[in-house]
This record gives structure tokens, sequence and C-alpha cells, in this order.
């Protein structure tokens, strides 16, 4: 299998992040791996879509270290391959990351993948459905059984009616972001500075005003989706748990949150069941679920990182899982060649 996997900047990934546990685990069974950048892709007068992409020497890694020192450093090959002949692409960039000088990356995916897959490459997550979420709207989008009641607008007296309306404890953040970057927990003691926080968050874009889950002060879990379904690898579920550190309302792991195995409970699995319809819907592959309570407080679409938290906890590599899932897709491409569209490939 020739597999591409697209990031944000190559030079900016870790050995920790799921995709560089991907592409270690691809190399280990045997497969081409192709690391592109936001910047690398071309389209050329042939109408073929090409990049600049690297790949490592070696055909066996022992860690996620030594593989991406490889991809990083002097012994990585260095190429411009043609895109079209990749069987698969995995779009892995988070455009939340890319605002400010680099916001012509945000889209770079999408706009790709998408002509990528005119040309019969499976494209994961599907890039049309992930068009439809490069922004929160997207959340709003599933039924509001499973996520906290919500405005987004840009009108500070609408804002203060939702604040009163919640009885004066509510979350505000940006309508774009990620990672708890911009995020506030307004409590009724609060209020006297709320003028200032909307304008703080505004200055980005809309903002969102979000009901207070006093279930999130005992952090949140975060778990895998794969092809709709709840991730499970030899009999063990791809999650663990994100607690909060001391009075950030972010759990973030970068915000200063700590993992904790997760204990999943009939209510983490029903709500994955009323998320899949729409997910499958919108092709999405791989998606990660944080769930608080009864509700889910984000839906990661673009580049769900923590499989390696996963692993620590469930002592399951779950990159094989993902990869396995890939080879059977490849597998599909060549029985079937194009009967399916990208959308259906997506989670078969």
């Amino acid at each position: 299998m020739k597999l591409g996997l697209m990031v944000n900047e190559i030079e900016t990934e870790e050995p920790g992040y799921t995709t560089t546990r991907l592409g270690m685990a691809a190399i280990n069974r045997g497969h081409e791996v192709y690391v592109i950048g936001a910047g690398d892709f071309a389209y050329d007068v042939d109408d073929r879509i090409s990049a600049r992409a690297r790949t490592v020497p070696k055909k066996s890694y022992k860690s996620s270290q030594t593989y991406l020192a490889d991809l990083l450093g002097k012994k990585a090959i260095k190429s411009r391959i043609i895109v079209d002949d990749l069987d698969i692409l995995l779009l892995r960039s988070d455009p939340s990351t890319d605002t400010g000088l680099r916001s012509w990356a945000q889209s770079t995916g999408t706009i790709f993948g998408r002509a990528a897959m005119r040309h019969g490459v499976i494209v994961l997550n599907d890039p049309n459905g992930l068009g439809k979420a490069m922004n929160k709207m997207y959340f709003q989008l599933f039924p509001e059984q499973v996520r906290p009641r919500t405005i987004i607008t840009r009108d500070r007296e609408e804002i203060k009616k939702f604040a009163k309306d919640e009885g004066g404890s509510f979350i505000l953040k940006p309508l774009q972001g990620s990672g708890g970057s911009g995020v506030f927990l307004v409590r009724k003691d609060d209020l006297g500075n709320l003028n200032q926080m909307i304008e703080a968050v505004s200055r980005d874009g809309y903002v969102i005003a979000q009901e207070y889950l006093p279930a999130a002060a005992e952090g949140d879990t975060r778990l895998f989706l794969m092809n709709g379904l709840p991730l499970r690898y030899k009999g063990k579920y791809a999650a663990f748990k994100r607690i909060r550190s001391g009075d950030d309302i972010r759990s973030n792991i970068h915000a200063g949150g700590k993992l904790a195995p997760a204990k999943l409970t009939d209510i983490h699995f029903e709500i994955a069941e009323i998320v899949r319809p729409k997910l499958v819907q919108d092709g999405m592959f791989l998606v990660g679920l944080d769930i608080a309570g009864d509700k889910l407080m984000e839906i990661n679409v673009f580049s769900p990182g923590g499989l390696g938290s996963a692993q620590k906890f469930e002592k399951v590599n779950f990159s094989h899982a993902v990869i396995e899932a890939m080879e059977r897709k490849a597998s599909y491409m060549n029985y079937y060649k194009r009967s399916f569209d990208n959308v259906e490939m997506s989670t078969l």
C-alpha cells in the first residue's frame, strides 16, 4: 500500500503524535509511507497532483523517536511524488493551528484532497466532509440531546442574556480554534468583566457561549471512532480520560491536563451511536469524541490525537487497527476499482 500522510508542517511533528505512530506502524507492516506538508502540493499541467514528500530509509523501527529522527534528519529520502499514484491519502492537518500568516494552509488538505480523489485516491477523512467542519459550527449539526446548550453570535447583548438564562455560569470561546485556546469559564462573580471577555474572544470572529457542564470538572473522556464505530482492537477500546489541572478548565494535555484510564459506560456508547449516522454520512474515518458526563464537549475530525495515550493504559497498539482498516480499503479498491465513492469508502 502506498500511503500519504498530510500534516501542517513536517518539521513540527513530535514522536508522540498519532500521525508519527501511524507512519511508523505502516512502515513496519511493509508499506510505502510518504509525509507531506501543507505547502508541498502542486497541481501540474497534466492535471495530476504531485507533492514534495519525505520517507525513511529503514523498513522497520522500534521507536517513534528513531522513526521521526530519520524522517527529519539527513537520512530522510526526499522526492517529488505523484499523489494520484497513492492508494490512500490520510489528511492529518489541523486548520486551527494555521491561523494568521499561514491561513492559506487551512484548506490545503480539502482542496488538494478533492483533486486527488478524482483520480481514484482514497482520501481520509473525506475532504468534502472536512470542508463542512472547518469550524465549531459543525458541532451544532449533531442532535441537541448530545451537546450543551449553545449560542453563536457577535452580539454582546445576546451573550449577556444567555449568561442570565444560565444563572451566570457558562463557557465563552471562539468559533475558530482548538486546544483550549481563548476559552473562559465565566462565573457569577466574573460578570462585571464580561464585556472585556467578549471583546477578547470576538477579536478572532464569532463567539460561542455554551452551557457549563459541571461534569467537566472531573475531566473528559476521549473515545476514538473508526468507520463510525468505537475503535476496538484485541478486545480493548481506544479511549482515555483527561483530568484538568487545578482551576484551569481546560483538560487538554498541553494545557496542563493529566491522563488517566477511561472508564467507559453505556452513556459513552450511546453518544457514539447517536453521532454515528452523520459521521458516516460525512465520510469521517477516524474521529475523536470528547465526552463529559452525558454530553459531548467536542468532536475532533481533523487530527484526533492520543492513540498513544490509549495504548499506554490499554496495552494495545491501536495504530495497527487503523493501518489494518486502511489496508482493507485499499484491497476493496483493487477489487471494485471506483465502484464506490469516497464517502462510502471512508467508512467501509
